[in-house]
Order: structure tokens, then C-alpha cells, then sequence
């Protein structure tokens, strides 16, 4: 499930989407969404400009070819030692160069990646690819439902597998899909399948277009084998597709030095197919010579003028020397119109025996019930040594506020066992902190509180009732402090935390801080309470398993298991055996 519930329209322009970070040149932001659904990866690039009350969004699924990542297809100026998929799509800089000439609309692309890196081998391991397909698609354009979107659907080789997919999971074509682009890539076409659709969403409305770019693949032999069945390959799989349409539209047919072009009226329809008398493979070639822009500009005004499809690339000035994406989302399910509120939850789990109530709380929480305050992770930049003494630029993110259920009018934050909070990080793609996060984030907190404790009665301190008593002490300061919502807050909790005692005592829970003022904890790292042990002090405060270390994306559970890395996340004395709780 993709996670952006929080999404609000927002109208400034010229500053940062919810969840989007600025990349560093070309006045872009991205997203990066992993896992949501399961194997996949998924990056929206957009301008920072052009989000105003009036404007609206061409949103591009680009489902990415066999064998590439999003890196290698967004694509950077190579430099010693790259390999060479950065330099044979560019897909960025192509968007770029749409960009100033579409200015209507403002261009949002979203990467579409499988870990299979294969999207025909992601569908035949997925039974629920029509579903997730069509997902995808839903979610990621409500995200953008303020600019009332117009969808593109577009991908290269076995990213046409996608498309089609998605073509198979909705009964007809939304209206607002306007262009659908096969880059050499519509091998998976079916004339019984997918023709009645297109030609259907075809006639339906003048702003409907459709490219078909591809090369006679049918005589190309590689490694002393033809390089495609007689009937597999986009030569056949093209003029089939045209041949199904003729019976609905008049193609007129023109041949531009080695290029075939078929034109349907108004030129809502093009193919354009490379004729191959040399026998060459021409597969990324067609999209290193502007095909995606050519796949986006066919039939429109533009379409030739200031570059030539299969000339030389006409996007060279809006190549970046280097592609970075973001850290990715946390994958929260987006919180139920009719979910209980903080209230009603608090006074629904009252009296339940302990067992019962984490598990109700687990079941919340994982079905998104958690105000929009948790779901913007906020960014935090330091520079760590390691074991060695070699200092690390690290960026992490750090959930603002501890774990509570409920809406944004209407939580409670709330304590739990430390075998529920891993069950919930692990299905958010998060992590529990550590002391020495625990510390930086108290020295970076916008909002700092004076501890407030109550003073032990028998067993007062771990119901529920004391939870609520706490939370409702910990707003009282927050206003007279100032303090809103999303700020990073600090000095209310301990925190639940990773340590090497978590492999020593697997029956225990290892907490610390609740800072005072003066920054120095009133917790020192202490594992003497049994691990269902939970009081209104205790608080779950989950990061981003996803950190950037010297610009490069790794996991914090592999960091703090490395024998010299550890010491950049952990101030203990040696690396960790387990960086998990046990979750049963």
C-alpha cells in the first residue's frame, strides 16, 4: 500500500511537495516510495515550480526496461568507471527538455522499477499484479488530485508489460489517461486483449494519443540465435497492433530514410518503425535519440520542431553530472475514514490483559490509525566517526514524535512492548533508535519539554488510564511551549532503543534518555525490566531503516552490525549481533 494519505493540496509554488526532497541541480524534488507494493521501487520526479492553485499536473508512469535501474534510466553524464546504462536513455534530462517546451502542464514522471528489474518476470511471480498494477496508478494520481492530473502510460522494453497489465486490470481506459507510448516495447500485445480497449479509448475523446516506436528486431541475430521468436518481437507485435486498429482508423504511410511512418487522422496514431537492412540492434538506441521525447510530443504542434526522433540527442544541455535519489517513504497505510480516534481507542483497550491490548494496538497502528503528525519524517544531517575514527557525513530520518493512535484532532501517544513496536517497524520498512540517535535528536529537537514523572503507586504507572493522564500533560506543555504538531519533540518519553543487551537478554527491553534540559537523560541504558513490561514513560520513537552515508543509501540494521561502522550510529563497544527484536 502506498503510503501518502497525508497528502493536502497545496498551493505555494516554488517550494517542497510533503515528502519530496530537493535534488541538487535543475530545481527538482523527488520522492522515493520501496516496497509499495512489494517489490517495487518507485520514483516521482518533479519541478519545484509549478504547483499553483491554477496549474495542473501531466503525471508519466514510465515503467522502466528489463535489466536497468531507476539511476541507470534516469541517467548522468558518465564519468571513470560508470557503467554503461547511465548514458543510453537519459530519461531525466529528455524531461527536462519536455519540460520547456510543455509548459501548460506542469511534468511529474514516476520511475517504475520491480526488484526483478524485469516487469514480464514481476507479473508471472505476483498474483496479484493486476491489483497492484492498477494500484499504483490510483494512489500515486490522488497524491496529485489537487492539479487534476492528466496520466501518461509509457515504458521501455519489458516495461510495456506494465502497461499492458494495467490495461488488463481496469474494464475500460480512465478518460483521464490521455497518451499511452510503447518505447520498443509492446511485445506482450494481444489483438482479443488489448485491442477492443484501445480502440475504444481511442474514440473516445480527440485528446487521446498513441505511439508505437520500433525496430525490425526480426532479422537480428545474436550469438548465432535469432534474437526474437517469428511472432515475439515489437516488429510483429507492432504491426499487429496496427493491423487491429486499420479495421477502425485510415493510416496513411510515408518512409523517411530508414524510418516508416503510419499516421492515423489528426495523428492521434502513430508507428513509427525502423526498417534494419544491417541487421543492427537498435533496442536502446531508439531511446537514446529522443524517443521518449518523441513519444510525448507525437501528434502535438511540437512534434519534430527543435529535435529529430533517431538525430543526435537533442537534450544534451539537461544531462545531470550526477543522480541521487532520496531516502525512501516509510510504507504507512493511509489512516481509515471511519478509524476510532485516540479517545475511543484509549478507552476501548482500558481493561483488556496485556497480550490483548498489544495486539489491538498493533492492529491499529499497522492499519494506519496514527495522526498525520507521524507521517512526514523529518531529515537529520550529522557528521559521525566510526571505529577507525574516519568521520561520515550521515543523513537520517527521524519520526518527529512517538508512536500514537488516533487522528491529528484527536491521539494519544502510546506505550508498547518492544516485540509490537518491531513488528510495526519492520512492516513500516523503519527501525527503533539507538542511545546515540537518541541524543542527537534531543540536541536538534525544535520543541524540548521538562520530564514529567509521576511518582510510583503499586501498578499505576502501567495502565492505561496513566497513558492517557501522561499524553494529556505532554499537549499542556507542548501549547504553553508553543509546540505544533510535526515539530520534532523531545524530553516527554523514554526511549525504546537498540543495544547489544537486546542479544544478551532477549527476554528484556532496553530503554533511555527522557532528556531534562541541560540535555543529560534521566535513563541511562538499563535492560532490568522484562520485555512485556510497559509504563506511561515508555515511548516508541521509529527512524527510517534507510539512511544516506556519505550520499549512499544503506540499511542502519547492516551499519550497526559492521565491525567498524557501528560506532556511527552506536556509542557501545561493539557492533551488533541483532539489530531486531524478537517478535514472538
Amino acid at each position: 500500500m502506498i503510503t501518502i494519505c497525508w497528502w493536502l493540496p497545496f498551493w505555494a509554488s516554488g517550494q517542497l511537495l510533503p515528502g519530496f526532497e530537493r535534488t541538487s541541480s535543475f530545481n527538482e524534488q523527488q520522492m522515493l516510495l520501496e516496497d509499495s507494493p512489494a517489490n517495487t521501487r518507485i520514483l516521482i520526479n518533479a519541478p519545484l515550480d509549478g504547483f499553483g492553485k491554477h496549474n495542473r499536473v501531466l503525471l508519466i508512469f514510465y515503467a522502466l526496461p528489463n535489466g536497468n535501474t531507476i539511476e541507470q534510466t534516469f541517467g548522468k553524464a558518465l564519468k571513470e568507471g560508470d557503467d554503461w546504462h547511465f548514458d543510453i536513455q537519459h530519461i531525466g534530462a529528455q524531461t527536462r527538455y519536455l519540460r520547456h517546451v510543455i509548459t501548460k502542464e506542469t511534468i511529474v514522471v514516476v520511475y517504475l522499477e520491480s526488484s526483478h528489474k524485469s516487469w514480464p518476470l514481476w507479473k508471472k511471480d505476483n498474483p496479484d499484479f493486476s491489483f497492484d498494477t492498477k494500484n499504483i496508478v490510483d494512489k500515486i494520481t490522488s497524491m496529485f488530485s489537487a492539479w487534476n492530473p492528466e496520466i501518461v502510460l509509457n515504458g521501455h522494453s519489458g516495461g510495456g508489460r506494465f502497461i499492458f497489465s494495467y490495461l488488463e486490470a481496469v474494464q475500460k481506459i480512465p478518460d483521464k489517461v490521455k497518451r499511452i507510448a510503447f518505447l520498443d516495447s509492446d511485445y506482450g500485445y494481444e489483438d482479443s486483449i488489448h485491442g477492443p480497449k484501445l480502440t475504444d479509448w481511442l474514440n473516445s475523446g480527440k485528446d487521446r494519443f498513441l505511439s508505437v516506436l520500433a525496430y525490425n528486431d526480426s532479422v537480428v541475430v545474436y550469438n548465432g540465435k535469432p534474437l526474437v521468436s517469428a511472432t515475439g518481437g515489437t516488429w510483429y507485435r507492432s504491426k499487429m497492433m496496427k493491423s487491429y486498429l486499420s479495421r477502425s482508423f485510415q493510416f496513411r504511410e510515408e518512409l523517411n530514410d530508414s524510418l516508416l511512418w503510419y499516421r492515423s487522422r489528426g495523428n492521434k496514431i502513430e508507428f513509427i518503425l525502423k526498417t534494419n537492412p544491417e541487421e543492427k540492434i537498435y533496442h536502446t538506441v531508439q531511446e537514446e535519440r529522443n524517443g521518449f521525447i518523441q513519444s510525448m510530443l507525437s501528434g502535438t504542434k511540437h512534434e519534430q520542431k527543435g529535435y529529430r526522433y533517431f538525430g543526435e540527442r537533442a537534450y544534451k544541455n539537461y544531462i545531470s553530472d550526477a543522480v541521487n535519489p532520496p531516502i525512501r517513504q516509510l510504507n504507512i497505510p493511509p489512516r481509515k475514514t471511519n478509524a476510532e480516534t485516540g479517545s475511543v481507542f484509549m478507552k476501548r483497550i482500558e481493561n483488556m490483559r496485556l497480550e490483548e491490548r498489544e495486539e489491538e494496538i498493533y492492529k491499529a497502528l499497522a492499519a494506519g490509525n496514527m495522526p498525520g503528525l507521524l507521517r512526514n519524517t523529518v531529515s537529520l544531517e550529522a557528521d559521525f566517526a566510526d571505529a577507525e575514527g574516519v568521520v561520515h557525513k550521515v543523513e537520517y530520518q527521524i519520526v518527529p514524535d512517538y508512536l500514537s493512535v488516533g487522528s491529528d484532532d484527536d491521539f494519544c501517544r502510546i506505550p508498547m512492548n518492544p516485540r509490537t513496536a518491531q513488528r510495526l517497524a519492520t512492516l513500516f520498512g523503519a527501525s527503533l533508535i539507538t542511545a546515540k540517535i537518541s541524543d542527537d535528536v534531543y540536541q536538534k529537537a525544535e520543541v524540548k519539554l521538562e520530564p514529567f514523572p509521576y511518582k510510583p503507586v503499586g501498578n499505576a504507572n502501567e495502565t492505561v488510564q496513566k497513558f492517557i493522564d501522561h499524553n494529556t500533560q505532554i499537549e499542556r506543555q507542548k501549547a504553553a511551549a508553543g509546540g505544533q504538531n510535526g515539530q520534532i519533540i523531545a524530553g516527554i518519553k523514554k526511549d525504546v532503543i537498540l543495544s547489544n543487551h537486546i542479544a544478551q537478554l532477549p527476554d528484556k527491553v532496553v530503554i533511555y534518555g527522557w532528556h531534562k534540559i541541560d540535555g543529560s537523560p534521566i535513563q541511562p541504558v538499563y535492560s532490568g525490566h522484562v520485555y512485556w513490561y510497559v509504563d506511561y514513560s515508555h515511548g516508541i520513537r521509529l527512524m527510517n531503516n534507510q539512511v544516506l552515508l556519505d550520499g549512499k543509501p544503506v540499511l542502519l540494521s547492516e551499519i550497526l552490525k559492521d565491525s567498524v561502522l557501528f560506532k556511527v550510529f552506536s556509542n557501545e563497544e561493539a557492533p551488533m549481533l541483532q539489530t531486531v527484536y524478537l517478535t514472538h
